[in-house]
């Protein structure tokens, strides 16, 4: 388990980019094995000597160490957004002097009180490995990826701007508010903006008659991404007291004591856990099951229809947390193992003869 975590980990932080060259030479690799009728030693040795290669790579990226010629420092939410923003910067040949720093929870989901004391960081690790499917892998290093995280942040050049990426959604915005909240010693030494990767590139890009709304910025392609940073300016950089006020608003939200967080009117506002439980309901009503399935419907199929329209960024993983909840309260009928989304199918529950109408 231990190995996969560490192979799981190498490989995350890798954009498609790095991993397509691995994966074609693997395959080729293999196929030679398969062709070859001696014996299969050399090829063997090549196949672990780039193991080796790949599990070195993380291992480097394990010491974050920015040149003295670093100029700017983006701190960004997700891995998604990190991949495209790696890329944009490399296609600017700025990956030398501008580095990258990702924050890659989902601040929308989970608790988050006192997540800045390892007992907060053990209850919300303990939460998702109860509550979300694939979380027991993510999790089990939780504690040591937030003290890697600490030790990039303390290490950012005193003559680096750092620029805070976020976005219309609960997770980056209060992500954002998290990472001011952990660069309060900076904030002396270096120029901090925050920048809505969204709305800079809505504001670039968009017409009357053909127009984007992002919900986070993963959604961002590479090219408008780009532009972005190419018009960075320096401009938004915030004042003292902006920053104070952003710190403290990361505090009132560790105060909550909900799992649940959305985006509305500029503030990062606590719902309730089951609060998007009618909006699946709803879309499990309107969605065609396949004939001669009894009415079971896939649950991937709801939990993307149900992504695709709604206008907050939560997740799969929640969603599909929610399904499993209202299975266990007789709300819905399953079939399958609810081990993953794609393995189990769901349907409304009918009403038996023996069970009392209301």
């Amino acid at each position: 388990m231990k190995e996969m975590l560490a192979i799981k980990k190498a490989t995350d932080h890798m954009g498609e980019g790095e991993l397509k060259p691995y994966l074609r030479f693997i395959l080729a690799k293999i196929r030679l094995m398969k062709e070859q009728e001696g014996p299969l030693e050399a090829a063997a040795a090549e196949l672990i000597e780039l193991y080796d290669e790949l599990m070195g790579l993380q291992d480097k990226r394990m010491h974050w160490d920015p040149v003295p010629a670093c100029t700017h420092v983006h701190i960004v939410l997700g891995d998604s957004f990190a991949g495209s923003m790696k890329l944009a910067l490399k296609e600017l040949g700025r990956e030398d002097t501008h580095k990258l720093i990702v924050l890659r929870d989902n601040y929308a989901v989970g608790p988050l009180g006192d997540l800045d004391s390892p007992e907060g960081r053990k209850a919300r690790s303990s939460w998702f490995r109860d509550n979300i499917t694939e979380a027991c892998e993510a999790y089990a290093e939780f504690e040591e990826d937030y003290n890697e995280l600490l030790d990039k942040l303390e290490h950012i050049p005193e003559q680096a701007e750092v620029l805070v990426w976020t976005g219309g959604n609960a997770c980056e915005q209060a992500g954002m508010r998290h990472a001011l909240y952990l660069l309060r010693s900076k904030r002396k030494r270096n120029a901090i903006s925050v920048r809505d990767a969204g709305a800079d590139c809505e504001a670039f890009h968009n017409r009357p008659d053909a127009f984007i709304n992002y919900r986070h910025s993963g959604e961002i392609p590479t090219d408008k991404l780009r532009e972005a940073i190419i018009r960075l300016d320096g401009s938004g950089t915030l004042h003292a007291a902006e920053i104070s006020r952003l710190q403290h608003e990361w505090q009132e939200i560790t105060k909550q004591t909900g799992t649940l967080r959305i985006w509305r009117d500029n503030t990062v506002l606590e719902v309730t856990v089951d609060y998007y439980d009618p909006y699946l309901l709803d879309t499990l009503d309107k969605l065609q099951p396949p004939a001669g399935d009894n009415g079971f419907l896939r649950a991937a199929r709801l939990i993307g229809e149900a992504l695709g329209y709604c206008e907050q960024y939560i997740g799969d993983s929640y969603f599909e947390y929610r399904l499993r909840e209202m299975i266990y309260d007789g709300i819905l009928e399953i079939k399958g193992v609810p081990a993953a989304m794609r393995y189990y199918s769901i349907r409304r529950k009918r009403r038996t003869d023996r069970e009392p109408s209301v």
